[in-house]
């Protein structure tokens, strides 16, 4: 992860601290999610690219989006 150094004026900032503490995160974490929106990915993609790495190989792909369970192997241990 590369870091990055912003200007921004006292005011600003304060009131950007207060309102990452309303929301439970921090400053670095908005504008981190800020920039990844900005830059075409947001946290619901990344979300869902992760999602289809892992079941991917798993047989739960959409390869097997006509495929059909018994009672038996759905309950299956």
């Amino acid at each position: 992860m590369t870091n990055l150094t912003l200007a921004v004026d006292e005011d600003t900032l304060r009131r950007a601290r207060i309102r990452a503490m309303q929301q439970g995160t921090s400053v670095n974490a908005l504008i981190r999610d800020y920039l990844a929106r900005l830059a075409g990915e947001s946290a619901a993609a990344q979300g869902i690219k992760e999602f289809l790495a892992a079941v991917q190989g798993t047989g739960a792909s959409s390869g097997d989006a006509g495929r059909t369970w018994t009672r038996d192997e759905l309950y299956e241990r």
